[in-house]
């Protein structure tokens, strides 16, 4: 089910599409930023079937081949946090709006397991995520993904866990990105983002690793 009601969150983080479990569409009042067109989220050309997390990649211009290299999964580093919160505080801290691509709610402050594309996914520009020595790198190449949450204090829940995995499936198949190219960002950067509780393991299986 899609939250309308989240119309306000994405007029100020800039325009995205918010997806859950079994359907998707965009908002009323955000289709003319995402599509040139009346036509907002569409069945993939020539597709016989489409899962919704494939809705992702319905953007005004087709993602192009080989842009997108690596994802890196963060966390909020807070219980609590929504998109608007997150470009906040980015703002606050100086950055040029949001820097991931994608946000995944944990029930506080977003619905548990929803997905948000922000700005920077609609657009298809570069992230402003990743810090380390390699960051440059991975901003620039790599989508970031940020689970609403602490993992160094609480577990995700089952619904935002999955909901992360199959977004990550689904961009690793649509998009040719490679299983060991999925990095959480701990393994970049001195951090310990998306915290102890993150279920390696269960991401590392379902990728085939």
């Amino acid at each position: 089910m899609v939250l309308a009601s989240l119309a306000g969150a994405l007029t100020l983080v800039g325009g995205g599409l918010w997806l859950t479990g079994n359907t998707a569409r965009v908002p009323a009042g955000v289709a003319p930023m995402l599509a040139t067109s009346s036509t907002t989220i569409a069945p993939v050309p020539g597709a016989t079937r489409q899962s919704p997390m494939e809705a992702v990649l319905n953007l005004p211009q087709p993602v192009q081949g080989g842009r997108w290299k690596a994802i890196v999964i963060h966390d909020s580093g807070e219980l609590v946090g929504s998109p608007r919160t997150l470009e906040e505080r980015a703002t606050a801290m100086g950055l040029k709006g949001l820097g991931y691509h994608f946000v995944v709610g944990n029930g506080s402050g977003m619905s548990d397991g929803q997905v948000f594309a922000a700005q920077r996914w609609v657009s298809q520009v570069s992230g402003a995520h990743t810090a380390g020595e390699q960051g440059e790198w991975f901003n620039q190449h790599a989508i970031g993904i940020c689970m609403v949450g602490d993992g160094n204090r609480e577990r995700f829940s089952p619904t935002q866990t999955g909901a992360t995995i199959e977004l990550v499936r689904t961009l690793c198949s649509k998009l040719g990105i490679p299983a060991d190219r999925v990095y959480l960002h701990s393994q970049l950067a001195p951090t310990t983002s998306p915290g102890k509780f993150f279920p390696e393991a269960q991401l590392r299986a379902s990728l085939g690793r």
